[in-house]
C-alpha cells in the first residue's frame, strides 16, 4: 500500500485529491495539511511515501517544506508538486529542492494516480519535455560548473542522457543492451557523483551546468 499526504491550503483541492487516491487500489491517504509549516510533524506522523504538495501557501511555501522535509534525512518520502501552471518559477525551484516530479491541478484523475506511481517506482522522469522547457526559461548564468568534472564514464554519460529522456530502466536496458541491473548500477554512480538524491535533481543538473543542452 502508498501511503500519500496531500498538502494543500485549498479544502476543496485537498478533498477532491482525497477522493481520486482513496478510490484507487494500493492507494492510501494518510493525512493532510493547509500549509507548509504543518508537513514535517504530520509527515512524521503518518511516514507517507508519497506528499502531494502546493508550492503556493501563506506560511510557509512548498518549496521550504520540501527542504524541510528531506532535510530530515533517510527515508524521505516522494515529493510531488501540484501546481496551477507548468511554468511556475516555484516548480523549478521545487524540483531543485528535490522534488520528484510535478503534476497541475487540472490533470485528470487517471494521470493524478499515474503520476504518484511514477515517483514511488523511481525508475522513470516523470513529464521530462516540461523539465526540459522550466530548464531553458529559468537556466542560471555559467558559474563555472562543468560537466566534464563529474568525470562519468562514457557509458555514465549516456545513462544520464537517457534519463533526460524520460526512459526507464527497461527501456535503457533493451536500448543499450545491457541489464536492468547494470542500468540501475550506473544511475546510482551518476547520482552519486552529481552530488544529488534522484533523477529529477540529476537532471535539472545537467540542463543547468550544460552538460545537456536545452534546445
Amino acid at each position: 500500500m502508498t501511503r500519500v499526504l496531500i498538502v494543500d491550503d485549498e479544502e476543496l483541492i485537498r478533498t477532491g485529491l482525497r477522493a481520486v487516491i482513496d478510490a484507487e487500489s494500493g492507494l492510501e491517504v494518510v493525512g493532510e495539511a493547509g500549509d507548509g509549516a504543518e508537513v514535517v510533524p504530520i509527515a512524521q506522523k503518518t511516514r507517507p511515501d508519497v506528499v502531494l504538495m502546493d508550492v503556493r501557501m501563506p506560511s510557509i511555501d512548498g518549496i521550504r517544506a520540501t527542504e524541510l522535509l528531506l532535510d530530515r534525512g533517510q527515508p524521505a518520502p516522494r515529493v510531488l508538486v501540484v501546481t496551477t501552471f507548468e511554468n511556475d518559477e516555484y516548480v523549478y525551484d521545487a524540483l531543485r529542492a528535490g522534488a520528484h516530479g510535478f503534476v497541475l491541478k487540472r490533470i485528470g484523475p487517471e494521470q493524478i494516480v499515474e503520476a504518484i506511481r511514477v515517483v514511488v517506482r523511481g525508475d522513470s522522469l516523470l513529464f521530462p519535455a516540461a523539465i526540459r522547457r522550466l530548464a531553458a526559461q529559468h537556466r542560471q548564468k555559467a558559474d563555472g560548473r562543468s560537466g566534464r568534472s563529474w568525470s562519468l564514464t562514457d557509458r555514465e554519460a549516456e545513462i544520464l542522457r537517457l534519463v533526460a529522456t524520460g526512459a526507464t530502466n527497461a527501456e535503457m536496458a533493451e536500448r543499450l543492451f545491457i541489464s536492468v541491473e547494470t542500468v540501475k548500477t550506473h544511475v546510482t554512480n551518476v547520482l552519486t557523483k552529481l552530488g544529488v538524491r534522484d533523477r529529477t535533481q540529476a537532471v535539472v543538473e545537467a540542463y543547468e551546468s550544460g552538460f545537456i543542452s536545452t534546445t
